[in-house]
């Protein structure tokens, strides 16, 4: 007894130290428990839930203040960010979403100077470049998430957001006198389809219920709607929702979306979802002057096919069918039939990824985890074609896929800033880009750093492959500081990509980068996936705490000089593993995270969420949920890592009280001396297209990692 007293009072005394160094602001512990099919969870932060709550919203911006008093301070700071400027202007000014109309060419591009992209267009490739829209113009914090041009090239559509919310407003220039007209379809989602009608009169897209994301109804009951150009959208024809379309059985929180057949023969319907498998319908085009489009089934889910196109009488598809690194087919459009379909590529050691089409091909990747060779297939001939490009991360897209065969491709390595290649798949003609490509120039960073890609065993002897960038003139001493970042959902792939300003800023303060290709990412095909869903989601972050421990141990770094970090559903894989391996990490970065994973699904992007993390309705499911929650994994008197939790205030994807809780229940818990900060962007949602609001963050993020672990160039200005 007097050891137990002992010891809660030594625990005591600690939890004591720690609030007494971080005067965080005051945090209410009111418990509010849960039973989940017989196990009971308290949750003592339910409160934060409520962001319309005065209260609530004080709480957040004292947070906010608090940890901008400490983080703006740190020397080094502002050093960072005016080096990630700096990489920025060196690169030159930075092209995107070419779209070619015969010979005009539409763009956006992001001046070297500048934050954010604008809207440009040039008469041929060498052709004067005209400004059509700066977004700054509209309102400050304005950015452009996508466009497209009207058949007829003489309109354009955008979407246009605001302080990095993802709902969008679509408005519709007029390109003869580069003006809007009183048209604005609202609101959409930012990474929804919207095309015109063939006749360039009318544009299909998928409205939203509402652009409230604190509102239950937001990313839910979404319509797929014709809108004639130079009508009221409130008189909008319905194509596809769930109470006009009884009949296809949507769930409420699938995404309809319309899309047009290369040829305009057909319109297909995309039930979009978090699942990687596709759920389509299909009609002949002369359905849409109808009141109500008879839609026919096309792709069912265990059909598996996680890509298609229609091009001509075929639709090309790849699937993971009984073939986990997938495969490539084709099958008529008229009478589709995907149990016996003509396979074009059969599955192979490495992974097909990656399907594209221009008009005359379809293309796709070969990877092997890491590199990814690009292929192409004559949809005529089906001769098989590899394309000649540098060893890589190669991938690309068609200019114009209904009227070509012109190609931007590129070349992608960790440390080798990105090569453009334009590409003509029908003369095969391959050469460097000289127009709509960066031209700018960096150093040679190959001097100074190096990539190891290795593969090291997992818990259970699974190997896990891990890029390691690092400073060729590291001591291998464990003196080192080390930033280990991964994401592990979706079967989403973390390929070789140039680091940028961001993280080769990072690189220079002399830390290690390293890239843990945890399961339940895509890089070595759909079982990896699999095996980081629902009941294999430890896999994850025992993944990431393997490679994290390889780097330990192999002296890139030590315990004391790691930087653990995720983003987005990586916030499972970082929350978890600094609950589990508190001793590992001297910082976590929780970056938009999902960490209270019992709590998702009661929020407006939740329901979204349940193909890959499963149902608080289903009894196996809550558990495996109730292992990846990690907020109720945090403990009184243990002592957790420095953590900096980030959130944007507009994030529509990780409502912004999940991080905050994390924050709150880490700041009343840890006995440790490291500090525990809540970062709050109000310029931001769950990421921003405004390089100066991303560089600051990040600015901010490494600056603390850096004055944690001892760095003399970043500590709190006396």
């Amino acid at each position: 007894m007097i050891k137990k007293t002992t010891l809660a009072f030594l625990l005591l005394t600690a939890c004591q130290i720690s609030q007494a160094q971080f005067k965080y602001p005051a945090t209410p512990e009111r418990p509010v428990v849960d039973d989940y099919f017989g196990t009971k969870v308290t949750d003592s932060y339910r409160w934060l839930e409520d962001m319309n709550s005065p209260e609530v919203q004080k709480w957040f911006k004292d947070e906010s203040d608090y940890t901008n008093s400490i983080v703006k301070t740190i020397s080094g700071r502002d050093i960072l960010f005016k080096r990630m400027k700096e990489i920025q202007a060196l690169g030159g000014d930075q092209y995107g979403s070419i779209k070619q109309v015969g010979d005009n060419y539409y763009y956006v591009k992001n001046k070297k100077e500048e934050s954010v992209n604008k809207l440009y267009f040039r008469k041929g490739k060498n052709g004067t470049e005209i400004l059509l829209l700066d977004p700054n113009t509209i309102k400050k914090g304005t950015t452009i998430t996508n466009f497209i041009i009207s058949p007829d090239n003489k309109k354009l559509a955008v979407t246009i957001s605001e302080d990095g919310a993802e709902v969008c407003d679509l408005k519709i220039m007029d390109l003869q006198s580069k003006k809007f007209i009183t048209d604005k379809l609202t609101p959409i989602w930012s990474e929804f389809n919207f095309e015109f009608t063939p006749d360039s009169k009318s544009i299909i897209y998928t409205q939203m219920a509402t652009r409230d994301n604190k509102s239950d109804d937001f990313l839910k009951n979404m319509k797929s709607l014709l809108h004639i150009i130079g009508t009221d959208p409130k008189t909008d024809k319905i194509l596809a929702s769930k109470d006009n379309n009884p009949e296809l059985n949507l769930l409420k929180e699938q995404f309809p979306e319309t899309s047009f057949s290369d040829n305009y023969d057909y319109i297909v319907l995309n039930i979009g979802s978090t699942k990687n498998e596709e759920f389509s319908f299909y009609a002949p085009i002369s359905e849409l002057s109808k009141s109500k489009i008879n839609w026919k089934p096309l792709v069912k889910y265990e059909d598996e096919i996680t890509g298609s196109h229609i091009l001509g009488d075929k639709i090309f598809f790849i699937t993971h069918k009984n073939a986990p690194n997938y495969k490539i087919g084709y099958t008529s459009i008229k009478n589709p039939d995907f149990a016996n379909p003509t396979i074009l590529v059969p599955e192979t050691d490495k992974v097909l990824r990656r399907l594209r089409k221009s008009k005359n091909f379809i293309f796709y990747a070969l990877s092997d985890g890491i590199n990814q060779e690009t292929f192409q297939i004559n949809v005529k001939t089906f001769e098989k074609k590899l394309i000649e490009l540098p060893i890589g991360a190669n991938g690309g897209f068609a200019l114009n896929p209904r009227q070509n065969d012109e190609m931007k491709l590129f070349n992608n390595n960790w440390i080798t800033p990105t090569v453009d290649y334009d590409y003509n798949a029908m003369t095969g003609k391959l050469e460097k880009s000289t127009q709509l490509s960066s031209n700018g120039a960096f150093p040679d960073f190959n001097k100074d750093y190096a990539v190891k890609e290795i593969e090291i065993p997992s818990h259970d002897g699974v190997m896990v492959p891990l890029s390691i960038i690092y400073p060729k003139n590291i001591k291998m001493d464990g003196s080192t500081p080390c930033y280990i970042t991964g994401y592990g959902g979706y079967g989403f792939s973390q390929y070789p990509y140039f680091v940028g300003p961001t993280l080769m800023t990072l690189l220079e303060q002399n830390v290690v980068v390293a890239f843990a290709h945890i399961r339940g990412g895509g890089e070595k095909g759909n079982k990896w996936h699999t095996d980081g869903m629902k009941a294999n989601k430890p896999n994850t972050w025992k993944d990431f705490i393997a490679c994290s421990e390889y780097l330990v141990k192999e002296k890139y770094t030590s315990k004391e000089k790691l930087i653990g970090n995720g983003v987005s559903m990586g916030g499972v894989l970082i929350g978890r593993s600094i609950t589990e391996r508190p001793d590992l990490y001297k910082v976590a970065l929780v970056e938009v995270g999902c960490t209270n994973s019992l709590r998702m699904e009661t929020t407006p992007n939740g329901p979204n969420q349940i193909p890959e993390i499963g149902t608080l309705k289903n009894p196996e499911d809550v558990k495996h949920i109730l292992e990846m929650d990690s907020q109720s994994k945090v403990k009184k008197g243990v002592k957790y890592p420095a953590v900096l939790v980030r959130t944007g205030i507009n994030d529509p994807r990780v409502t912004p009280w999940e991080p905050g809780k994390f924050a709150a229940i880490l700041q009343n818990s840890t006995a440790s001396e490291n500090p525990i900060l809540l970062h709050v962007n109000y310029q931001n949602g769950h990421h921003s297209s405004d390089l100066d609001v991303w560089y600051g963050d990040e600015a901010d993020m490494y600056a603390f990692a850096l004055w944690q672990v001892g760095d003399p160039r970043f500590q709190i200005k006396k």
